[in-house]
């Protein structure tokens, strides 16, 4: 997932974000709200914003999604721009650059 940070919050881009779709995958609409429910801002059409608080959590969630084997690798990690500069230590596992 396209991800970027600006003031100490994450954005993570509205594109790369997962669908809840009814009726749909049930691990892929879990995905969908475990990132819903912790994020601080999470608008239908707009990048999902994560405040440095609950990097750790979304950490946590990304690695056991990742782990779980439904989910393809590029779902469940972090693209960052190259010119963001270094990735946050609490963010490094689950993260790259583009």
């Amino acid at each position: 997932m396209k991800a970027r940070i600006d003031n100490q919050v994450l954005f993570l881009h509205h594109q790369d974000l997962p669908e809840f779709k009814k009726g749909g995958s049930v691990v892929r609409n879990s995905y969908f709200w475990a990132l819903r429910s912790i994020a601080g801002r999470a608008s239908r059409y707009s990048d999902w914003e994560y405040e440095s608080e609950v990097w750790f959590a979304l950490k946590r969630m990304l690695l056991s999604f990742a782990e779980s084997g439904y989910l393809g690798y590029r779902e469940t990690l972090l693209e960052f721009p190259l010119e963001m500069g270094e990735i946050p230590d609490v963010l490094r596992d689950v993260s790259t650059w583009e």
